[in-house]
């Protein structure tokens, strides 16, 4: 199966997070909103998946200090595998998360039509408490700032979660 089949389930509501590399900030949006997703008992109407707009990474683990704070927070991360977007995934996903305007940018860059563009959100637009737009990329950071990022993911998902719930109901 490609991932291109997998992603064109159109029984689910599709959700991609979508970071610069993999290995940080879209495998902790994916798992706390999977983590979301099991909790509310929509997990089998969604499709949470996530991806790199760099190729960079592709294949690799998410970082070991993503993969420690997920762990410490009670998540699984150790099946992640880095992804890069495809632009073709803009007619496959329902919503297309970034968290940076850079980010937000090259997903437009790819987007083909009012239809594709409307898909593209920043994560933190869900959060109306957030201070900023972007979550900050902690891979040049230290060890603990992992965890900083990872509670401002988790606040702007479940909000996110929040407002797409009610369309997951049976």
């Amino acid at each position: 199966m490609t991932i291109h089949r997998e992603f064109a389930d159109a029984t689910r509501f599709r959700v991609v997070f979508v970071c610069t590399g993999n290995i940080c900030r879209s495998p902790m949006a994916a798992a706390a909103f999977e983590r979301l997703a099991q909790r509310h008992g929509v997990a089998d109407r969604l499709l949470v998946a996530s991806a790199g707009i760099s190729e960079y990474h592709v294949g690799e683990t998410a970082d070991p200090r993503t993969l420690a704070v997920l762990s410490a927070a009670g998540y699984e991360g150790g099946a992640h595998r880095a992804k890069q977007f495809k632009p073709r995934w803009l007619d496959d996903f329902d919503l297309v998360i970034a968290f940076d305007r850079g980010q937000e940018r090259a997903l437009r860059s790819l987007a083909r039509g009012d239809e594709q563009l409307s898909k593209i959100r920043l994560l933190l637009s869900f959060d109306p408490d957030a201070a900023g737009q972007d979550v900050p990329d902690p891979y040049y950071s230290e060890d603990a700032f992992f965890g900083t990022v990872l509670r401002q993911i988790e606040t702007a998902v479940g909000r996110l979660f929040r407002q797409i719930q009610p369309a997951m109901r049976p």
